[in-house]
């Protein structure tokens, strides 16, 4: 990890093209502004984690039903005359 100090108004460059500005420093909060393209993602970390913990329960969803189908699919070759 890369340890900056940095003071109001001030700012690091990530690659070419993102800008990070520590634009206030108030009692224990410090507030960031980041320029970014629009094509890069910026999440604070707890929003983050909560739409990646989505992302494997809709993975974990998707695959439950993959397996009900093939379940029922199952059945019905096991039970062709039934409806």
């Amino acid at each position: 990890m890369l340890i900056l100090t940095r003071k109001s108004d001030e700012s690091i460059i990530i690659g070419n093209d993102i800008q990070v500005k520590v634009l206030k420093i108030q009692g224990n909060q410090v507030h960031i502004g980041i320029e970014a393209p629009r094509q890069v993602s910026v999440y604070r970390q707890e929003i983050y984690e909560q739409i990646r913990k989505e992302n494997v329960n809709a993975v974990q969803s998707s695959d439950k039903i993959k397996n009900l189908e093939e379940s029922l699919s199952n059945l019905k070759k096991l039970f062709p005359n039934k409806p």
